[in-house]
């Protein structure tokens, strides 16, 4: 099932638990932006996975944005 607004990525209780993944595939968001949190580069990625497409990176990425924006309540 694709994930609404995002339609390179799907997520699929089948695959990967669910987990969202890239459309079409079984590689995880999380794995993808785990190796660009650890500074591996986008080429690097795209040569090591040749099933991924740079706008699957962008996707990926923009999906953690997306996660991320939300505010964020601290008790005084």
């Amino acid at each position: 099932m694709k994930i609404a607004g995002f339609p390179r990525l799907a997520a699929d209780p089948a695959i990967c638990g669910g987990r969202p993944i890239v459309d079409g595939t079984r590689m995880r968001v999380s794995d993808i932006l785990e190796m660009l949190a650890q500074g591996v580069g986008e080429p690097e990625i795209l040569a090591d996975f040749s099933y991924i497409q740079a706008s699957d990176i962008r996707a990926c990425l923009a999906f953690a944005a997306n996660a991320a924006d939300h505010p964020i309540v601290v008790a005084a």
